[in-house]
């Protein structure tokens, strides 16, 4: 028994080893071979032979190139954009064909934009090279204009990286404004009327009056008359047989302003630059708050002989201006009451231009010539009419205005002064006190100090950091705040009375 389950377990042991020798005759060999480059141009096309019958073609990336098949035994590859991909071949019999695929941009195209940088950037040193669908961009140009312009050359060939160098750009160029104000206000006024006045005879005052000038104030108690003058710019006469009076205002007065302003202001290129010569002056703002009680807040308004401008030095050489020139003064003629605070107005003359001028050239952008008559006539009818005695009933008062203002501006583009050359200094005309120094103290400088090591709290910081733009401080308009209450007023119907004189508005 044993010997037969020996015999059948050799026998089935050789029949394994038999199918098993026969299974590895019939399977195919694969080899493994290593994958092989391919290099094909944009928009042009390579055929790949294979000696046996191919079953399959695939293209790990379609958009930089496409595998079509021709014949059996032919693949035709099209290079469709830069870049790098995968072929794999499959053959009859179970072999596979690897390559990698390089598929390199025109060299048309890069020799045309070489040449057009060439052309566009002559004396320039830059260089292109390609990698893949990325365009590096190097060299040196001498500014960011000619940087610009390289990289939108370079990037009709695919994404540019930019690794160009830009030179140090020389100093900004800077304006100096030269600004002229000139003003001059005159003028003239005359007054001329006549009031007449009775005690009476009868201890019955009157009087007779256009109520243009002010007249005297009569107090007649028995036989004893009081005068009070509001006006001491009079002729007073006074007849006491007849109980008559009179004064008589005739009056001629003068004025002559003349303001003159040389403002001189200095800014870089394309920076704005500002000027005042004035003050400021407190603005009360009431605000309402709750149940009747507000809060009075001071503004503080400027004045002055104010000058904003901005600078542009254009590739012609020239500057052109953005210059806004302003002279204003306070006016309480036309002042306001509220709350117990008497605000001015403000008397404005504002230019707002833009120029264009060579450096030390000169334009009056601002001329005005004002003349004003104002005359006032006041008569009593009838009387006023008489000729000759009806100047005693009549009277009048005439101002004459003349205003004149120029404004001139001169851009000059300037350098600052030299070390060790002399500066510019205020003349005196006594000498302060003798054998006072004459120059302020001051820290000395590198040639006497040496240079001093700037050493940071650290070798290297973030590239976001050293993006970053300073804060600037916010400056705010001073305020205070004074409570104050507002009386409520009752709710009544129709339009409530005010007694025929309009309520102060608060100035914004």
């Amino acid at each position: 028994m044993s010997s037969r389950k020996r015999v059948c377990r050799a026998g089935a042991a050789a029949l394994a080893l038999l199918l098993g020798a026969g299974l590895e005759a019939q399977a195919p060999q694969v080899p493994a071979t290593a994958a092989r480059d391919l290099f094909v141009t944009v928009g042009k096309s390579l055929v790949v032979e294979s000696p046996v019958v191919i079953q399959r073609v695939s293209v790990a990336d379609g958009k930089v190139a496409e595998a079509v098949a021709v014949t059996p035994r032919e693949v035709l590859v099209n290079g469709v954009e830069a870049g790098e991909t995968s072929l794999v071949i499959w053959q009859q019999g179970g072999n596979r064909i690897l390559f990698d695929l390089h598929v390199r941009p025109s060299t048309l195209r890069v020799d045309a934009v070489r040449q057009e940088l060439k052309r566009e950037l002559a004396g320039q040193d830059v260089t292109i090279e390609l990698e893949g669908a990325n365009v590096f961009v190097r060299g040196a140009v001498k500014d960011l204009v000619s940087a610009e312009r390289a990289l939108a050359i370079a990037g009709t060939l695919g994404k540019p990286v930019n690794l160009l160098n830009v030179k140090v750009p020389p100093v900004e160029d800077q304006i100096l404004l030269k600004v002229r104000f000139a003003n001059v206000d005159r003028v003239a006024t005359s007054d001329l009327g006549a009031n007449l006045f009775s005690t009476g005879a009868l201890n019955t005052p009157g009087s007779i009056t256009t109520q243009q000038f002010s007249g005297p104030k009569l107090d007649v108690q028995g036989r004893t008359a009081q005068f009070t003058l509001s006006d001491a710019l009079n002729v007073f006469l006074f007849r006491p047989d007849l109980n008559l009076g009179t004064t008589i205002r005739a009056l001629q007065s003068k004025r002559l302003l003349e303001m003159l302003a040389e403002p001189n202001l200095l800014a870089i290129n394309g920076k704005p630059a500002s000027f005042l010569a004035g003050g400021e002056f407190p603005v009360p703002v009431v605000q309402s708050g709750v149940g009747g009680a507000g809060t009075v807040t001071i503004q503080w308004r400027e004045f002055g002989v104010r000058i904003n401008f901005l600078p542009a030095v254009t590739p012609r050489g020239t500057v052109r201006l953005q210059v806004t020139p302003e002279v204003s003064s306070l006016d309480y003629a036309n002042a306001v009451s509220l709350s117990g605070f008497t605000v001015p107005a403000i008397s404005t003359r504002r230019v707002q231009t833009e120029i264009e001028l060579e450096s030390g050239q000169s334009f009056a952008i601002a001329g005005l010539m004002d003349n004003r008559v104002i005359d006032n006539l006041s008569k009593i009818p009838g009387l006023g009419d008489i000729p000759l005695l009806g100047k005693l009933f009549q009277s009048r008062s005439r101002s004459k205005n003349n205003t004149e203002l120029l404004v001139m501006v001169t851009p000059e583009v300037v350098r600052p002064i030299a070390a060790g050359q002399p500066q510019p200094a205020v003349k005196f005309p006594v000498e302060f006190v003798q054998g006072a120094p004459t120059t302020p103290p001051r820290t000395p400088g590198l040639g006497d100090t040496g240079p001093v090591p700037v050493r940071p709290p650290q070798e290297t910081v973030p590239y976001e950091q050293l993006q970053q733009k300073p804060v600037q401080p916010q400056t705010s308009t001073p305020t205070l705040y004074i409570p104050v209450a507002i009386p409520s007023q009752a709710p009544s119907s129709g339009t409530p009375s005010t007694g025929g004189q309009p309520s102060p508005r608060p100035q914004e």
